[in-house]
């Protein structure tokens, strides 16, 4: 299964990537984040793996990310005209899913954040899940994207929601 989704955010192309990028910031726009930790390198840069948990209503699933493309490393000072890009495989349970996420300057004060993700799954539960709820993916995906567009301008956070 694959989808593309894309969103507009009100700030500069290299101020969305230092925000997307500081893993201090992950807890207040990924809905359902419980735990997102390093296990092997540095958060966010070229080759680390991470254990992720999330949580959605009384399931937890756990899974390891892997940066598979980070372009460019240093955050500050990108070139004008050039596209950030953020690469993550994604592997759990049933489950293994491939993300490019995709900065480009819309305006000079305005990024497109596309993102296109591909999912592969095995196992009896997890292919009827695919094949049942493709949907639910895009939403989920398409939620998140929303969620750090209200964060970045406005500092909302999901977790005041959640009460």
């Amino acid at each position: 299964m694959k989808y593309t989704n894309s969103i507009e955010i009100a700030l500069p192309r290299e101020r969305v990537a230092q925000l997307l990028a500081d893993p201090a910031h992950l807890p207040k726009w990924l809905r359902g984040l419980v735990l997102h930790e390093p296990v092997d390198g540095m958060h966010g840069q070229f080759g680390t793996k991470s254990r992720v948990v999330m949580q959605s209503g009384r399931r937890r699933f756990e899974c390891t990310e892997t940066i598979t493309r980070r372009d460019p490393a240093d955050l500050r000072g990108i070139p004008k005209g050039s596209v950030v890009h953020f690469d993550r495989e994604i592997a759990g349970a049933g489950m293994w899913s491939l993300v490019r996420d995709r900065l480009t300057e819309a305006a000079p004060e305005t990024t497109l954040w596309e993102q296109e993700s591909e999912y592969r799954f095995s196992g009896l539960l997890m292919r009827l899940v695919g094949l049942v709820m493709p949907g639910s993916f895009h939403k989920q995906s398409q939620q998140h994207m929303q969620d750090f567009k209200a964060f970045a301008e406005q500092g909302k956070d999901v977790r005041e929601a959640r009460n």
